[in-house]
């Protein structure tokens, strides 16, 4: 079986629009790094059990890989997909950081997807398997849909392409391990400030070089505060040309010259 690239990606920005329930409505963009990834290939085994093997501390049960493997399966019926399970495992070569902010567990199960749907010939539309993603993972649908950049909305399952040149990105990951559903919950508590549409509109337009040159660190991620609030270590690694991705704890910034 060939190898796959499981990439990883930066939230140039992230501005929370709404409350949905216990969720949160985002609009962010998104930005694929293609020079940080894991690789996942299938390899034969000896076990009819579901394997995952790589640098997990998770159970297998838990893991985004195996949840991606249930949602498919729930939705196909393949029994070609459930064979292919019990003769191979999946392998996982994991360089992109876990708690982390760059989307690592989200891109395996996307990827994993991807995959399936081409090794088995599904044949199912990158639509569908979005929506198949979304119920694994709100960063699903992004690296489902594969662009290398996009406008995401709604708790991520709206994903609109943003035409652009990536940018080359230096990225640090402090040794903090963050606890999205808990940032969340401090911005709710005490940070919650919607931005208001006619922003979210000139965000939606704007390039992700000229967001960078303009906003600060703090303007750019709104959950950045809540983040340092309950991480107050993450003031170490502030600096002026730092950004925050996701929930954190990865800061970057573009290389030099890059804008």
């Amino acid at each position: 079986m060939k190898s796959y690239t499981s990439p990883a990606k930066v939230n140039i920005f992230l501005k929370i629009t709404a409350k949905r329930g216990a969720y949160h409505e985002i609009l962010s963009r998104f930005m694929r790094v293609d020079s940080l990834f894991d690789t996942i290939t299938l390899k034969p085994k000896a076990s009819p059990e579901f394997t995952i093997v790589g640098d997990f501390t998770c159970k297998v049960k838990q893991n985004t890989i195996y949840r991606a493997y249930t949602a498919l399966y729930s939705y196909t019926k393949s029994q070609k997909l459930k064979n292919l399970m019990q003769e191979y495992g999946v392998y996982v070569d994991k360089n992109i950081p876990a708690f982390a902010g760059l989307g690592g567990g989200s891109s395996n199960a996307a990827t994993y997807l991807l995959m399936c749907n081409e090794i088995l010939k599904l044949n199912l539309p990158t639509d569908i398997l979005s929506s198949i993603g979304a119920k694994v993972g709100a960063d699903l649908p992004f690296f489902i849909y594969q662009f290398q950049s996009a406008n995401v909305s709604g708790v991520g399952e709206i994903v609109h392409k943003f035409e652009e040149d990536s940018i080359e990105l230096d990225i640090f990951t402090p040794q903090i391990e963050i606890s999205t559903p808990a940032v969340y919950q401090e911005y709710r508590k005490n940070f919650y400030n919607p931005v208001d549409t006619l922003t979210c509109k000139a965000l939606e337009r704007e390039s992700s070089r000229s967001i960078l040159r303009r906003l600060s660190l703090i303007e750019a991620n709104d959950l950045f505060r809540p983040a340092l609030s309950l991480y107050p270590e993450l003031s170490l690694h502030v600096r002026e040309d730092n950004f925050f991705s996701g929930s954190g704890s990865s800061f970057f910034r573009p290389k030099k010259g890059e804008l």
